[in-house]
């Protein structure tokens, strides 16, 4: 069984910066991809950036150039920091993590930014 325990979110003003993140914990053997996904309300939910265990990412056409996703292996945890924060970047983001057998998720962090 493998936990997630997400942190970091929170209210920030338009062009702020917050960072998130996703500490994984349990029974784990090896952790393939991480990633950050957001669902605000009404809409479904997408990804937002993802990390392979070489490091190589992939952004969101929306987030490209003001989101940086990092991973520490060593910690199983993984990162998410973001900067000039618009209002349409307000939800819930959660974050995924995929094993050899299992895709797991976190709680998900309200992010609110306002205008």
């Amino acid at each position: 069984q493998v936990q997630l325990v997400e942190s970091g979110g929170g209210l920030v003003q338009a062009g702020g910066s917050l960072r998130v993140s996703c500490a994984a914990s349990g029974r784990i053997f090896r952790i393939n991809n991480m990633g950050w996904y957001r669902q605000a309300p009404g809409k479904q939910r997408e990804l937002v950036a993802r990390i392979t265990s070489a490091g190589s990412t992939n952004y969101a056409d929306s987030v490209k150039g003001r989101f940086t996703i990092s991973r520490d292996n060593a910690k199983n945890t993984v990162y998410l920091q973001m900067n000039s924060l618009k209002p349409e970047d307000t939800a819930v983001y959660y974050c995924n993590v995929e094993t050899l057998s299992f895709v797991y998720w976190g709680q998900g962090t309200q992010v609110t930014v306002s205008s």
